[in-house]
Formats: C-alpha cells, structure tokens, sequence
C-alpha cells in the first residue's frame, strides 16, 4: 500500500468521525483530493485507493493527468480562478466548477457548454470572499445574491447552480469559523430567495482547517497536502 492510500484511510476516519460529533453522517462531506502540481502516479496511487474525486486549478496541468487517466469514473473539479477564454477546456473535460465568481464566466462556460458538451450539465459553485482579504479572489455577499438574481433571469443553458465555495483565514481559527458559518447562511438564504432545489453544496475547507469546515456544514473539503504530502 502507497503513502497516499495509507493517508487516504486516515482523512477518511477522520472525515467520518467529525461528521459524527458533528451531528451529521459521512455521506453529506465529500472529499475532493487536490491534484494540482501533483504527478500522475500520485493520482494513480489515490484512485488506486479508491479516490474519484479530483481538484485542479490550472487547465494545462489538469489536462496533463485527464487526458492520460481517461477514466469515466473520475470526477474532475475546477477550484483555481478560469479565465473566460479558457472555458472550453472546463466544458470538455470537467463535471465542476468551484469559481464561477462574474456573469461574464457563466456566460462563457454556458456557451462552450452548448457547443462542446451539450448533452452534459456543469455544476456550478459561486466562489465567495466572505471574510473580504484583497488576496483572495471571489464576490461579496451582496455581489452573491446579485448575480444569483441576474443568473435567475437569464438562465444559461447546461448550467447547474450548486451553491458556494470559499477559503478559511489563514491562521484565524475563530475567523475562518465566522467564514464557513457566514458561508453556510448565505446559501440557506440564497436557496430560499431563489427557490433553488439543488442548490445545496458548500465547499470550503483545506487540509489545516477542514475539521472547522465540517463542523460548520461543509459538503466538499478541498485537501491536497494532507493526502499527497508537501509539494517538492
């Protein structure tokens, strides 16, 4: 058994014992592995250990792995910041999309959606600067409920509006706590103004502070150094 089964099995434990004491059961927190910057056999070692979940947040290097893996049974997630000129490369190959922070975005992902993959559905998550750092990219909470509205109107075609995405604060454990809880009341308004069904996903959360993510409601925690290791 490789290093990474072998940290896969103790993220699962973990995962499932703080959706225990959580309240919750460990079927509602799926774990994305971050494969960014990581080789194909690392990928290959965690989908030999049953992984099928995967985040990339470059296309080039996301490609580099999808189109040698070539396995229907993977799940690919984009989480890193897409330029609009590249959402053919989302629509072809990814099932979602962690990001989408513009109209313009959902635009462009919607019409390469239609031209590319048009039997298939993207799932979209808004990304959301909650705690408002310049550093990090994402909409406000008023910008949130701003494009939800204007998305609501126009309707993209092969677009599914899943719910939120944000990043804890760094070394702020009572801070990135206010974040995902903020996070996690944003969403339950969004879905009631909007009376969207499906809009139920959270993601937030990383390897330093996905127990804090859980514990507030995540869905999906996003963990690559704890699964594959420090980056060389």
């Amino acid at each position: 058994m490789s290093q990474v089964a072998d940290n896969l099995n103790v993220i699962r434990a973990r995962i499932k014992q703080l959706s225990i004491d959580a309240g919750r059961t460990s079927d509602e927190v799926q774990l994305i592995a971050v494969s960014k910057t990581r080789n194909l056999t690392e990928v290959e070692q965690a989908i030999a250990a049953g992984q099928t979940a995967f985040g990339e947040n470059t296309i080039q290097d996301a490609l580099s792995k999808i189109l040698l893996l070539d396995n229907p049974n993977l799940q690919w997630h984009f989480i890193g910041h897409l330029q609009s000129k590249k959402a053919k490369q989302v629509a072809e190959h990814f099932q979602w999309i962690h990001t989408v922070d513009s109209l313009k975005l959902a635009q462009k992902l919607s019409a390469a959606m239609v031209q590319h993959n048009p039997q298939k559905v993207l799932n979209c998550l808004l990304q959301v600067n909650i705690s408002g750092e310049a550093s990090k990219s994402g909409l406000s909470i008023d910008e949130t409920e701003a494009l939800l509205d204007e998305l609501q109107q126009q309707k993209p075609p092969n677009l599914a509006w899943r719910g939120l995405m944000t990043i804890g604060v760094n070394n702020d454990e009572a801070e990135t706590r206010n974040t995902f809880s903020a996070l996690r009341m944003l969403r339950d308004q969004c879905r009631q103004k909007f009376n969207l069904k499906e809009f139920d996903q959270l993601s937030m959360g990383m390897s330093g502070d996905y127990d804090i993510a859980i514990e507030e409601g995540a869905t999906m925690v996003r963990i690559g150094t704890e699964l594959f290791g420090q980056r060389k």
